[in-house]
């Protein structure tokens, strides 16, 4: 099966694809993986006039590689305030940057959208997590079910908890 990961490159999940006997496929050939680079100017994303060149860019190198997946692992944005475990290079390496915010979140609701297996998963912040990744990693490379997948919202991240609105009201009249 083909399979596509959100950002491109984070080596810690391209060996785990190969190693189940899948291909990864990629937009850029920065790597050992041959993979082709297929600019398409003709492929069309519905987008505002308003959406910047970089990101149109990002999702043209993308749109080839849609036709061809047949599921994606899409990793979630890095935490704020968040400390590097292993040095930033390392991290990187290990998880990739994700270029551009704007073209990471597209980038996941495209395929979020398709009717493909796509496992979603938080960003790391702890060796524990990390081993927790490439198990469910390894378990979705198998049967590719989704249901093991994180809750994160439409931002990549893990939603955190929020007060109503009637209690921030109640809050502020009380602090009056």
């Amino acid at each position: 099966m083909n399979i596509i990961v959100i950002p491109d490159g984070a080596m810690i999940v391209v060996p785990l694809i190969e190693k189940n006997g899948h291909n990864y496929l990629s937009p850029t050939n920065f790597s050992k993986y041959d993979n082709e680079l297929n600019l398409n100017p003709n492929f069309r994303v519905k987008m505002s006039c308003e959406t910047p060149s970089g990101v149109r860019g990002r999702i043209s190198l993308l749109a080839p590689l849609l036709e061809k997946t047949d599921a994606a692992i899409i990793l979630g944005e890095r935490p704020q305030k968040y400390a590097p475990m292993y040095g930033v290079l390392n991290e990187l390496i290990l998880f990739c940057g994700n270029g551009c915010n704007n073209a990471h979140s597209l980038s996941a609701r495209i395929v979020s959208e398709m009717d493909i297996p796509v496992l979603k998963l938080a960003y790391p912040t702890t060796r524990d997590n990390i081993i927790d990744l490439i198990n469910r990693v390894n378990l979705f490379l198998k049967d590719f079910d989704s249901s093991i997948s994180d809750d994160i919202n439409t931002d990549l991240k893990k939603p955190t908890s929020k007060i109503s609105f009637s209690d921030f009201k109640k809050i502020l009249n009380n602090s009056i």
